[in-house]
């Protein structure tokens, strides 16, 4: 369906931050602002698949092969 474009390195770096941000919004529950983190789904989505839409709509490519 989509194309890799993510390599190894940048999945697991996104995976690891993705469910940082997801642990500080479980670990967080007095802050006004605790929604934000779940901005870490894209990251672990993205980590997880191996693709990424921001990297296809700029032509980057760390995906060693395709």
């Amino acid at each position: 369906m989509f194309t890799k474009n993510v390599g190894t390195i940048d999945r697991v770096l996104r995976v690891v931050v993705g469910l940082a941000l997801l642990a500080g919004f479980f670990l967080n529950d007095a802050s006004a602002w605790r929604w934000l983190y779940l901005i870490g789904i894209i990251p672990l989505v993205t980590g997880l698949l191996g693709t990424c839409g921001v990297y296809s709509l700029f032509g980057i490519n760390t995906c060693k092969t395709r």
